[in-house]
């Protein structure tokens, strides 16, 4: 009896995973496409967005939060979900990794916040830092913010020799978004179930060992706006790749990327 009750859990076993690593997937996709969203509007129009643009160039990696969230009253705290994308030599830019990001702090505050953040990592070291399991801002690195909004200081001014420059777009009662301090942590259980397997961000992002379709319009807004192409209407999704192209879910696409082409003048 005891031997028919282990065989039969180790069957459901399978079923009892699958569906959690679905949810997991999705949830990663969706925040692949909030981020995708967070690029386009911080660099598409606006205040600063050309500086911002000409500074995505010289970037070597890209860190994309679509929604940090602050609440504070007296304690408070921040935290969100990011992806990581880095940029090799012929400039096409990997598939995303995945990040959680969380503080803590204590002073006199009270109201809520909640902000879009695009980092921009000009070093390698800055990208070394970040690709650890677990990073913390502030310890090593010089870190820069520039805010997007009119009467606050321009990004290339605050980008002078800063290892990172986090360019946020902030609502709520807070003047301003404070990352230093800030635990910067992989999650690796969004990287198994975006990829199908196990992976690790610089296999993800340096050595573009894998590749989900899913991340090309990310993809693509980083080469258009990387590449000085003027704003304009979005273009027209793209038709689905060709079935041998599309991984079964938690599938993966071995290295190279197949890349994506910028869009004419």
């Amino acid at each position: 009896m005891r031997a028919l009750l282990l065989a039969a859990l180790l069957l459901a076993a399978p079923l009892l995973v699958t569906p959690a690593r679905a949810q997991s997937q999705g949830e990663a996709q969706a925040l692949v496409d909030q981020a995708t969203l967070t690029v386009q509007e911080i660099l598409g129009t606006g205040p600063g967005t050309e500086d911002n643009r000409s500074l995505l160039r010289r970037a070597r990696a890209a860190m994309v939060c679509p929604q940090l969230f602050r609440a504070g009253f007296f304690f408070g705290g921040e935290g969100g979900g990011c992806v990581l994308l880095a940029r090799d030599a012929a400039g096409s830019w990997s598939s995303p990794a995945f990040y959680g990001l969380a503080s803590g702090s204590f002073g006199l505050q009270f109201g809520i916040q909640d902000a879009q953040v695009l980092m921009l990592i000009f070093t390698e070291k800055g990208l070394t830092a970040v690709l650890d399991s677990q990073f913390k801002f502030g310890a090593d690195l010089s870190l820069a913010l520039a805010t997007v909004g009119a009467g606050v200081e321009g990004s290339t001014t605050a980008a002078v020799g800063a290892d990172i420059l986090a360019i946020a777009r902030t609502r709520g009662l807070f003047a301003g978004l404070a990352l230093e301090g800030s635990l910067l942590s992989a999650r690796s259980e969004w990287n198994r179930a975006y990829y199908g397997q196990e992976v690790g961000p610089r296999q993800i992002v340096i050595s573009m060992q894998v590749y989900n379709p899913g991340a090309d319009p990310l993809r693509a807004a980083l080469i258009r706006y990387g590449q000085g192409v003027a704003p304009g209407p979005e273009p027209a999704p793209a038709a689905p790749p060709p079935a041998q192209m599309t991984p079964a879910p938690g599938g993966v696409q071995a290295s190279p990327l197949p890349p994506i082409a910028a869009p004419r003048n």
